[in-house]
């Protein structure tokens, strides 16, 4: 019998003036461990003329993690960070009862040629810190734990797994890891993985029980103990997975809360703007994403 419980097929989704490849939330699986969105962004080949613009936008009762494989984005928070993230390094920024940012091409990067590629995942936050102050922290590449087993290199990009712990200062028991590898082995792993789990085939392919998977897949085990597989030649995946949190989590636009009272509140605290609830991004004050419609209006 399979380990594979559920594969999820990125869908294409768009995010402003760009393409993303969406593999959480899913129908049948609304988050896995405490991942509650991931997005696979690009690999995208933009020209001189084409930059990414994210307008200032809120959050409520998620973190936000972004990691970055090509290319530069500049991120802007209504707490007053103003940096670039780079290929290897985390931003990591939780929203507790709310925080504005925005996400745009940095300005030594704008009349260029680029490339841009990476994850942008949301991790749903523990109930008693949904309501909590936000905060933003920035972890430099050389900073996340990275080893190798055989040719196969690991890094542990957040949480505690591989009897390891990373510097990104999450909330809730979780694993985020990279794992690279140039030529074909057999990875037994499971011994080191807890709650549920759920992998991404970036490139290359990977053997479950003599099934090949490819790309363009999110593959979520029924046993994260039973994690064994052979990954391919020249091949990349990510591993998501942890604990989940014992209450649902309800999502609208960029909200995330178990109490839907919660969501109403943060839409309306947007629709008008109010600036108590959702401070101005400084050096990004004149734009801001409109609360979208609901369906069919």
């Amino acid at each position: 019998m399979s380990n594979i419980g559920l594969i999820i097929e990125e869908k294409a989704a768009n995010i402003g003036n760009f393409l993303v490849g969406r593999l959480l939330p899913f129908r049948e699986k609304r988050t896995v461990g405490p991942f509650i969105f991931i997005d696979h962004m690009g690999p995208a080949e933009l020209s001189a003329m084409d930059n990414l613009e994210v307008p200032p936008h809120p959050h409520i009762g998620l973190s936000t993690l972004t990691y970055l494989l090509e290319g530069a984005i500049f991120h802007r928070d209504s707490l007053g960070n103003a940096l670039e993230i780079t290929p290897g390094a985390v931003n990591w920024m939780s929203a507790g009862k709310g925080v504005v940012h925005s996400e745009r091409t940095p300005e030594r990067l704008r009349n260029t040629s680029k490339t841009l590629h990476g994850l942008q995942i949301w991790v749903a936050m523990p109930k008693d810190l949904e309501n909590g102050e936000p905060f933003f922290h920035h972890i430099d590449a050389a900073d996340i734990p990275a080893w190798n087993e055989g040719n196969a290199q690991f890094k542990l990009i957040a949480g505690e797994a591989f009897d390891r712990k990373s510097p990104v200062p999450v909330h809730s028991p979780l694993f985020f890891v990279e794992i690279k590898s140039p030529e074909r082995a057999v990875l037994n792993i499971g011994k080191y993985l807890y709650g549920e789990v759920a992998m991404y085939v970036l490139e290359g392919s990977v053997t479950i029980e003599g099934n090949d998977y490819e790309t363009k897949q999110l593959l979520v085990a029924k046993n994260a103990e039973l994690c064994s597989f052979e990954i391919g030649e020249n091949t990349t995946v990510y591993l998501f997975g942890g604990e989940p949190l014992p209450e649902e989590r309800f999502i609208f636009w960029n909200f995330v809360s178990s109490d839907k009272e919660k969501l109403e509140q943060a839409k309306k605290n947007w629709q008008e703007q109010n600036y108590d609830a959702f401070p101005k991004v400084p050096g990004d004050e004149e734009e801001f994403v409109l609360l979208p419609k609901p369906f069919g209006k």
